[in-house]
């Protein structure tokens, strides 16, 4: 794998930085070797993100170059909008400076930045925008594929964005997989075709009349192509949060679901969306539930929890009270993933 450090400067430890997250609890793309954030220069990733692998932070470009190598550099964060900070400039330009390649996610092109173009056709590196859509004559309408195809599909839906939908699918992924599992998954967001995936697309940046027939296309090219019994489809925000509405909707109504699986964050109060501005209440997570199945047809088979917020008694008590009360697993997906994978595997 190709090193590769993470610009997150001045982000890491909000959740604005959950493509860098995602890349240091989970890479089989990249090998990540540094981060690049002036305000944890210093620290590593594990003293300031819970749950990830221990990397060295550094405050700039050149001062990892002093120490370590790399090939790329990654924008590392995720902001609503999907602009570029205006800081990340100077460190972006360090790293074509230095030879490196350049990957965002981000809905602001580097490609289409004069500046930055520039410099990078002057020093020879590549820059990846992996949110731009492809062009309009390669796009798919949906086309009811879902009939030809011999597996069962299980998105991993959230009651709300950035809440570790994707984070709880790869654990579980590969629980099933070390289970001797015939399994796949689907990227819809540019974390895991960072990460990764060996089938997805930017779901959020495909034109409207497209969405659902692009994400139909990559669920029957996972089938087409690997024959699993499972495939596994990434989240995006929910189906009740009110400025996501296209993300939760396409992806159910392209993967028409044998089950869904809903993470859920008991002690968030907020919705994950410009916090300081709007206080958008949390939905319960029973409402939620009913929403999926009335919209799908199909049930919610698991409850994953993020356990932002409380201990591991507390947590334990969340476990116990949606098992009892909802009558359906439920697990903090990173310590006990068996517990969803038995029950898709239930399914087969």
């Amino acid at each position: 794998m190709p090193k590769a450090i993470i610009l997150t400067d001045g982000y890491l430890d909000q959740y604005s930085a959950k493509t860098s997250h995602g890349l240091l609890r989970y890479s089989k793309k990249y090998d990540i070797v540094g981060v690049i954030d002036k305000k944890f220069e210093g620290k590593t990733t594990d003293q300031v993100i819970d749950r990830c692998k221990e990397v060295k932070i550094f405050g700039s470009v050149p001062s990892f170059l002093k120490k370590r190598n790399a090939h790329t550099l990654i924008v590392g964060v995720a902001t609503v909008g999907g602009y570029l900070p205006e800081n990340f400039k100077e460190h972006i330009k360090d790293g074509i400076r230095n030879g490196m390649d350049i990957v965002s996610g981000l809905h602001y092109y580097l490609n289409e930045d004069e500046e930055i173009s520039k410099l990078a056709e002057e020093y020879g590196v590549q820059i990846d925008d992996i949110r731009r859509p492809p062009p309009l004559d390669e796009l798919h309408y949906f086309e009811d594929k879902k009939k030809e195809i011999d597996s069962v599909t299980i998105p991993f839906l959230g009651t709300d964005s950035s809440i570790g939908k994707r984070t709880a699918l790869l654990s579980v992924y590969e629980e099933m997989r070390e289970r001797g599992d015939n399994v796949q998954w689907v990227a819809t967001g540019q974390t895991g075709l960072l990460q990764g995936a060996p089938y997805g697309l930017p779901l959020d940046s495909i034109t409207g009349d497209y969405m659902v027939g692009e994400l139909e296309h990559q669920i029957w090219r996972a089938w087409e192509e690997e024959r699993p019994d499972a495939i596994l489809i990434e989240g995006q925000g929910s189906i009740s949060h009110p400025a996501y509405v296209c993300g939760s909707r396409a992806i159910l109504a392209a993967s028409q679901p044998d089950g869904v699986v809903l993470q859920h964050s008991p002690k968030r109060k907020y919705r994950h969306y410009r916090e300081d501005e709007i206080h958008w209440p949390m939905p319960n997570v029973d409402h939620e539930i009913d929403l999926i199945e009335l919209y799908t047809g199909s049930q919610v088979i698991a409850i994953t929890l993020n356990p932002e917020m409380m201990d591991g008694d507390e947590k334990k008590r969340f476990v116990q009270k949606y098992e009892e009360e909802l009558g359906l697993p439920t697990a903090d997906a990173l310590e006990e993933p068996e517990k969803v994978a038995e029950a898709i595997q239930d399914m087969l």
